[in-house]
């Protein structure tokens, strides 16, 4: 096919919460499939609920937390420029692209679960018979699709995503507004899952899930393999 259009929705969430601390975009989840996109010839548009500039969880900006990927972002000042001028959601047309991609990190549970552009969005990709992906948190964008019937989106579909036993890991349990392995379970989706923070990404019909910042690249190749198919 000629060059995938591929679209990229990032969180405008910064607050973690009521602790004071930062959240946003984790930058694995951002930067390893960008540059999986760009390396492979796609063309790329980022967009978020508010536009501009997307909030990257200092976290994730950490010396433990990068990857060649993360060093090559930060590096990359056009790249920086690009997530400092993210387009606004609501003014993004599914029919433009071939595919979304949801990168994780906290904020999405706080914003795009709820946010009506991205589930009218997700439904539109889903209607076209396109490709909708997400990682690590991003799955919580799928929580509140439903389909014309009134059910969710996700009932019976196989899933992953960051789980109860990593939310555990990093602390955050009590924090979280919900923790998504259990939303997704209640939304009828049949969650699947490895050991905590191995790499491990899931396909069923039109959904590619991955389970944490360590699986952003399999969700990618996943994707991309959509198109060589």
């Amino acid at each position: 096919m000629s060059q995938p259009k591929l679209l990229m929705v990032l969180t405008s969430h910064d607050q973690l919460g009521d602790t004071g601390h930062k959240t946003g975009v984790w930058a694995e989840e951002f930067a390893a499939p960008y540059y999986a996109f760009l390396d492979a010839g796609c063309d790329v548009t980022l967009a978020s609920p508010k536009g501009g500039a997307t909030p990257i969880d200092p976290n994730s900006e950490g010396e433990d937390a990068q990857t060649d990927d993360t060093r090559r972002f930060y590096a990359d000042e056009a790249a920086q420029q690009v997530i400092r001028e993210t387009k606004v959601l609501s003014g993004v047309d599914a029919s433009e692209f071939d595919a979304v991609f949801y990168p994780g990190g906290h904020g999405p549970l706080y914003d795009l679960a709820g946010d009506e552009d991205s589930i009218a969005l997700i439904k539109a990709f889903l209607e076209q018979g396109k490709p909708v992906s997400a990682v690590c948190h991003a799955p919580a964008v799928f929580l509140n699709v439903k389909d014309a019937h009134g059910e969710y989106i996700i009932k019976g579909k196989r899933l992953t995503g960051f789980t109860n036993e990593e939310e555990a890991a990093v602390g955050l349990t009590e924090v979280v507004p919900y923790l998504l392995e259990d939303e997704l379970g209640n939304r009828g989706a049949d969650v699947k899952k490895v050991a905590a923070f191995s790499p491990f990404a899931i396909e069923d019909g039109l959904f590619i899930t991955g389970q944490n910042p360590a699986s952003s690249r399999a969700v990618a190749d996943a994707l991309l393999a959509r198109f060589n198919r």
